[in-house]
């Protein structure tokens, strides 16, 4: 597996969980605001962790951690994420896969097999906006809607989560994404953060006040919305 980014320890990546974090190579969108640009564009120039260094840390520090969170990139795109979890799994470790639910398949695999214990997955925008918003013109939206359908049906817990940018998500998105996933528990909104590994630098965040607009707006569809990103 393409393991290019290791966080030995984060209590901020698994919600309520001390966990570490992996980060794989590469993804099948091109998300203009993704603040992990060398993962998405040039994973090849990325330092790359062993599978067996990363899985003698965990066992040796299991007593000490909760679990780990699997992000990117794109997880899912990776072949053999199946049998890294499932050793994973036979620590005793909790794994937390995050995903932007464009491999619904693999998904369920992962779900069915019993792999992964909490799911968070993006909501990139509306769907009449994804294509543009996800820097992918052939996207087929009816991928998306079966994974949200999945989680939606399902007993694995997961969350649905947006980053919020200014040039991207308008009120009227916010209404539509709220009839698109209403059933889902919670929702979370992020707020956009400029860094260097933007793909495509220049994007702004909302302030506090349009994202407490933009949770009221929900609120009609969802029980919780909670803000993130806002310190």
């Amino acid at each position: 597996m393409q393991i290019l980014g290791f966080n030995k320890t984060t209590l901020l990546d698994f919600p309520e969980h001390v966990a570490s974090t992996i980060f794989t190579g590469g993804c099948n969108f091109r998300c203009p605001f993704c603040h992990n640009g060398d993962l998405v564009l040039n994973p090849s120039a990325v330092e790359s962790y062993k599978e067996d260094e990363i899985l003698t840390y965990l066992g040796k520090h299991k007593n000490m951690l909760d679990g780990i969170c699997v992000t990117g990139g794109e997880p899912t795109l990776q072949r053999d994420l199946p049998e890294f979890l499932a050793k994973v799994k036979a620590l005793g470790l909790l794994v937390k896969l995050d995903t932007n639910g464009y491999n619904p398949a693999a998904l369920r695999a992962l779900i069915d097999n019993k792999l992964v214990d909490y799911v968070a997955m993006d909501i990139k925008n509306s769907k009449e906006k994804y294509a543009m918003t996800t820097g992918v013109a052939d996207l087929d939206i009816d991928k998306i809607d079966e994974s949200v359908r999945m989680l939606l049906a399902g007993s694995t817990p997961y969350e649905f989560r947006t980053t919020v940018v200014k040039e991207l998500h308008k009120a009227e998105d916010f209404e539509r994404i709220g009839g698109w996933i209403k059933g889902t528990p919670c929702y979370y909104l992020q707020n956009y953060r400029e860094n260097e590994q933007v793909i495509s630098p220049g994007f702004t965040a909302y302030e506090k006040e349009d994202l407490e607009a933009f949770k009221e707006l929900l609120l009609k569809y969802i029980p919780c919305v909670e803000l993130r990103g806002l310190d």
